[in-house]
């Protein structure tokens, strides 16, 4: 009995042994490879290093847009424990001050992975990386930041959950910005907490490249500014504005009200987020007819002062009545028809140039093609080939219909109106920098082709100055610089028929017209209180260009122009004198002085009754810095006539102030 118990259990360790050798041969032996694997992926693991995408500059450094470094956390459900939701449901409520409640909630769930804080600012997050729990890990999570908000949101873009540029600079420089993710090889332990990192398996994330715009932000918050208040004082369903140097197309401004907030872009529609200055055409109406009378001027088919029989404002052309909807008046001058709008005068006009050869010219102001600027989605408007015009076509292109353009192209087209006769290639980035500061490209200036002669451009400059002069723009005109522009207004296509109540309202304007340094086109979309771009649009403009010309200083040799709610005039023109006062003007104490004399020899003139920009004329050429209050005839001056002019001294003037007329200031 005793033996029989004694094999029984030698049996049994014998075949427990032979168990465990079988089990050791096939861990050791047949799954070796496939265990050591499994065992090193779980113990090791290579990890993604987020790379920093690239920020974005305007043209004078201002940042627009960069990163911050977020980090999310997230809970393997599968391994945490009643006791351990407890502990980090009492960890997380404390730090972000939400309620235990809140966490339990999001903790009832199982056998997944959840996100229970997203995108928390690295500065906070720190307060818990340090903090342990089973099933418990953190990600980098960087949150892209457009600190201005809506400001030049259509030009920026914005970017997509995974970090991918959609529309604007975002989207078109997307291969620039992203960078290259790097790559660490680590060590962990059993419940995945990171042990060791091998530096020599460590592969750095290649930081993005940054973008500096010709953008202009002072210029942008004007523009956006002066649109949206355009929009309440005269409704319609949207606005664009655009600002360049006309001198080598960089856009210095480029804005569409209604806008939008990247930072949270999901919040606003498609058709909001579209960016309508490239993406969007319309028939410019009469602001193309600087384009048609650039052709005939180029081709020395007509004269300034010649007599053109318009009609009284009414003509019949092949079956067709055009009208002017400005003046009723029997002739004009050739100049008269730009500053007075009149269809029917250009429409008699521009029978002078062949089809072909008008139809060459629109194609070189770049009409019919992209701009090719930097931001996606850009239309190339409509311009049919001379073999399909109809025989009322051309004269009705004369004054902008039968063709569609968008805001960029007519802004780029007049630049080389007013330039010299250059078209440039439209530019919205300055160049691109690595993140050590070396520049990689560097755009210039970008000449297309010379479309007409410098002598036709300046005298363009001429005609465009007095459509704001003495014609239809004269809501643009501003007292302290010379403007020239074209107002335009074109009924809008609805369901193929004309609107008679939905118009498209326009102004593009430049300053100064002697040497034009800034060029700006506002469009109106279906305005409610007005319909023509120069009751519309032209006021617009002028109070894009005053706030411009009076936060820039170049625009009179350094000279600053300040705008005072009251007159200040009691400072004095020298040093010995230091405070001024009010004399009346008489015979008796009022030099009179003869203005050239007195620019040759450094004397102060005498600018009674001189316009405004006719007097900062004056001082710019003396050098003499100065102060303006008012606007329009100056009254007082705060410097007497005759006076020798003595350096770093100022000017203070006053216009239209009934008290001060005939009053010099000593």
């Amino acid at each position: 009995m005793n033996n029989s118990r004694v094999l029984f259990l030698i049996i049994v360790i014998f075949i427990f042994f032979l168990a465990i050798g079988i089990k050791l041969f096939n861990i050791q032996i047949l799954k070796s490879e496939e265990l050591k694997y499994l065992a090193e992926r779980q113990q090791t693991g290579i990890e993604k290093i987020n790379t920093e995408r690239g920020l974005i500059y305007d043209r004078n450094n201002v940042l627009l847009v960069y990163n911050r470094n977020d980090v999310s956390f997230y809970l393997d459900m599968r391994m945490v424990s009643k006791e351990e939701k407890k502990k980090i449901g009492e960890k997380f409520s404390s730090v972000f001050g939400k309620p235990l409640s809140y966490y339990s909630d999001l903790m009832k769930v199982s056998g997944k992975t959840i996100c229970i804080e997203k995108k928390i600012p690295s500065e906070k997050a720190i307060v818990l990386k340090n903090f342990k729990a089973v099933g418990l890990f953190y990600e980098e999570d960087p949150t892209r930041i457009y600190p201005y908000n809506n400001l030049a949101s259509h030009v920026l873009g914005y970017i997509s959950n995974d970090f991918h540029g959609v529309n604007g600079i975002e989207k078109e420089f997307d291969d620039q910005l992203k960078g290259v993710n790097g790559t660490m090889f680590v060590e962990k332990n059993a419940i995945g907490d990171m042990i060791t990192v091998a530096e020599e398996q460590t592969k750095a994330a290649v930081p993005g490249n940054n973008i500096v715009l010709t953008i202009n932000k002072s210029y942008q918050v004007i523009l956006e500014e002066e649109l949206k208040k355009g929009l309440e004082n005269f409704g319609g369903t949207s606005a664009v504005g655009i600002i360049m140097d006309p001198n080598n197309g960089e856009i210095l401004a480029l804005a569409d009200q209604k806008d939008f907030n990247p930072n949270n872009f999901w919040d606003y529609s498609d058709t909001i987020r579209r960016n309508k200055a490239l993406t969007d055409t319309y028939e410019p109406g009469s602001t193309f007819k600087t384009i048609t009378m650039s052709a005939l001027l180029d081709q020395k088919l007509c004269r300034d002062d010649e007599i053109i029989n318009i009609e009284h404002g009414k003509y019949k052309f092949n079956g067709v009545t055009i009208s002017d909807s400005h003046n009723g008046n029997s002739t004009l001058t050739v100049r008269g028809i730009i500053e007075q709008s009149s269809n029917v005068g250009m429409s008699k006009l521009v029978h002078r140039i062949g089809d072909d050869l008008y139809y060459k010219y629109i194609r070189g102001f770049g009409f019919g093609n992209c701009s090719s600027l930097d931001l996606p989605g850009e239309a190339q408007g409509s311009l049919k080939n001379p073999t399909s015009w109809s025989p009322i076509t051309k004269a009705f292109i004369s004054f902008g219909y039968e063709l569609s353009v968008t805001p960029i192209q007519l802004i780029s087209a007049y630049a080389a109106t007013i330039n010299g006769g250059i078209l440039y290639q439209p530019q919205i980035t300055k160049r691109v920098i690595d993140n050590k500061g070396i520049v990689l490209n560097e755009n210039s200036p970008k000449q297309i082709r010379q479309v007409i002669s410098k002598e036709t451009s300046d005298r363009m400059r001429e005609y465009l100055r007095g459509v704001v002069e003495k014609g239809t723009g004269k809501a643009a005109k501003l007292d302290f610089i010379s403007v020239g522009g074209k107002t335009g207004t074109s009924q809008k296509l609805v369901d193929g028929k004309y609107s008679k109540s939905q118009y498209n309202s326009s102004f593009i304007g430049f300053f100064p017209v002697e040497n034009p340094q800034i060029l700006c086109l506002i469009l109106v979309n279906s305005p409610e209180r007005g319909k023509y771009g120069g009751a519309v649009a032209a006021p617009i403009f002028k109070e894009v260009a005053e706030k411009i010309v009076r936060s820039n200083e170049k625009f009179f040799q350094s000279n600053q122009i300040i705008k005072q709610e009251k007159p200040e005039l009691n400072n004095s023109y020298s040093s010995i004198n230091p405070e001024s006062k009010i004399t009346p003007v008489s015979n008796n104490t009022t030099k009179k002085i003869d203005n050239n004399y007195a620019l040759k020899n450094n004397l102060m003139p005498d600018l009674s009754n001189y316009s405004l920009r006719d007097a900062l004329l004056f001082l710019s050429k003396l050098g003499l810095q100065y102060r303006i209050s008012g606007s329009g005839t100056v009254v007082a001056q705060s410097i007497p006539p005759g006076a020798t002019i003595q350096k770093g001294i100022i000017c203070k003037i006053s216009c239209d102030g009934s008290k001060l007329k005939g009053a010099v200031i000593y």
